[in-house]
């Protein structure tokens, strides 16, 4: 059984924080089937984040480039690598024995082939199954994260033929973590939320560790905010941006009610609240 993490920030509470040095020292991030001879490595508009062809983590597959790109996508959606030989095909990426490492993969199918034929089709890390990718209903494509401890130097992630359409893969990224954070084993994302009626995601250099906050409000609440930086000295090390806003419920007396989505009631979920005061 694969447990679902649920990151849901609640920030209610706050102080003052010193600035953090950013970098992107362990990051690994492959735009998949950017050609050999397209420059590599390329700094994207993603947040300023490097991206490298995924050519010299893989031995299999074929590069395209995609047709149909969902308005608002940056450079690593505009390739993506595809799978039509083979049952299994792995990328093999080095790693560091026991090291958290906060795991990505993106697709997005983007009519690439002009067949207009979405693929299903199952994501591995090493032997064990991470997810089904089924992009039949998902117009702008998916991602998947996981949270996992490594046991060699080396990580496999594997995308698995199960049917007639052909596996593919936009992009992948790797981002250590520190060892004392989420310390429940291998665990598969389900959210990361930041109370606020923002549109707008927060990930890195905003947090270091590029985790992608989606904002979570409803009409219910009223938000309330600060100007000030707030702590975030733990060992989550949630970003500033995300803690300087938050929700109380309109009515003082009414709870504040938060849910999620799951698809197999027999899961057992995490749940990381944190919280700041924001209000005198």
């Amino acid at each position: 059984m694969v447990n679902s993490l649920v990151l849901l920030l609640l920030p209610l509470i706050g102080t003052l924080l010193t600035a953090q040095t950013q970098d992107q020292q362990g990051f690994i991030s492959l735009d998949c089937g950017l050609p050999a001879n397209e420059q590599s490595p390329y700094k994207s508009t993603l947040g300023g984040m490097w991206f490298s062809s995924d050519e010299k983590f893989i031995q299999s597959g074929k590069s395209a480039r995609v047709r149909n790109i969902p308005a608002g996508y940056t450079k690593q959606y505009e390739t993506l690598r595809y799978f039509p030989d083979g049952i299994r095909n792995c990328y093999n990426l080095n790693v560091d024995k026991g090291r958290k490492y906060l795991i990505r993969a993106f697709f997005t199918y983007g009519n690439y082939d002009g067949r207009d034929t979405k693929p299903v089709f199952d994501l591995y890390l090493g032997p064990n199954l991470w997810a089904t990718i089924d992009l039949e209903t998902l117009v702008n494509g998916t991602r998947e994260d996981i949270l996992h401890n490594p046991t060699s130097n080396s990580l496999h992630i594997c995308l698995v033929k199960t049917g007639e359409t052909t596996p593919m893969i936009s992009a992948l990224e790797l981002r250590p973590m520190r060892n004392d954070s989420y310390s429940t084993g291998s665990l598969k994302l389900l959210n990361s939320n930041y109370l606020s009626k923002s549109t707008s995601q927060i990930r890195y250099a905003s947090d270091i560790y590029d985790r992608i906050w989606t904002p979570y409000f409803k009409r219910e609440w009223t938000q309330i905010s600060t100007d000030l930086k707030v702590s975030n000295s733990n060992s989550y090390t949630p970003p500033g941006d995300v803690l300087k806003t938050a929700a109380t419920p309109t009515n003082a007396s009414a709870p504040l009610t938060i849910e999620w989505p799951y698809e197999n009631p027999q899961d057992r979920y995490y749940l990381y609240a944190h919280f700041a005061e924001i209000q005198d």
